[in-house]
């Protein structure tokens, strides 16, 4: 889940055990609370295909989030779900478990910075939130192109700012606080995928936006949702916020206060994440 610039953060796959438990909650509960996103952007990847995939590759899958949702879409499809991370293939090896689906997902252990790992030939590659991660992109990308069959999609999607969560006036300090929060961070431009794919040989088949601005009432995993991404935000934040605004996002993002996002009824999800998608000629 990502934003623009290299300051703000962005869920990625490494880090200590402490950082990589936050993480892997964060895009556990980002799919929860998401669900009608991901159900819809694998839906219209079903749609661009120019048949069913039988095999897919999840590109930094993490906590295997979309390996899961794709499978679900595509019930003929196995699925390779790459990471670099022990941790999140161990975690991804219990949810596939459970879920019953442990003849359809696998994990994949590699570090595609240094090389492609060896894969069957895969109808769709998927790249969520990930890509932006790789020492050198443009070369992952070229690995993928020689990967797929003729026809082939990859597809890669970005978080275009982080989710937003708080109305103006949260009850405490002065209104707007969120909004200076990412004015804050996000410095740069939102990533744009449509150069990398050309280079790499790719036809770009389409780009979208989607939009999400979810009302109430949301999903139980909301408020978590909203206290974790918040947390870290918060954690890029010192000397680069000012000390009102800080004392701010601490009573929003306690445990017990008045003004917890545990406790709000007024919250709200609003982001946008777009997808790119080439075919291999």
């Amino acid at each position: 889940m990502n934003t623009a610039d290299t300051d703000t953060p962005h869920p990625n796959h490494t880090g200590a055990d402490a950082g990589t438990a936050t993480m892997a909650e964060m895009l556990e509960l980002d799919a929860e609370v998401l669900r009608t996103f991901l159900t819809g952007l694998t839906t219209w990847l079903g749609e661009l295909s120019d048949r069913e995939p039988g095999r897919i590759v999840d590109l930094g899958t993490g906590t295997g989030t979309g390996a899961i949702a794709l499978a679900r879409r595509f019930p003929r499809a196995e699925v390779s779900a790459v990471d670099v991370s022990p941790q999140m293939l161990h975690r991804l090896s219990a949810k596939v478990s459970a879920l019953g689906l442990t003849d359809r997902i696998r994990g994949v252990l590699a570090d595609l910075d240094k090389g492609w790992p060896a894969l069957d030939t895969p109808d769709l590659v998927w790249a969520a939130a990930s890509l932006h991660d790789m020492g050198d992109p443009d070369r992952v990308l070229s690995h993928v192109f020689d990967a797929l069959r003729p026809g082939g999609l990859l597809a890669v999607t970005e978080m275009d700012f982080f989710p937003r969560f708080l109305p103006e006036d949260v009850g405490v300090g002065r209104p707007g606080m969120e909004a200076r929060l990412h004015a804050a961070l996000n410095a740069g431009p939102a990533p744009d995928w449509t150069d990398h794919l050309t280079r790499a040989g790719f036809v770009l088949e389409a780009e979208r936006p989607f939009v999400i601005d979810l009302p109430a009432p949301l999903p139980a995993a909301t408020a978590r949702y909203a206290q974790v991404c918040l947390r870290k935000l918060r954690s890029h934040l010192d000397g680069r916020f000012p000390a009102e605004d800080l004392a701010a996002l601490d009573a929003v993002t306690d445990d017990e206060g008045p003004h917890s996002v545990l406790r709000r009824d007024d919250l709200t999800v609003r982001t946008t994440r777009t997808t790119w998608v080439g075919r291999r000629p």
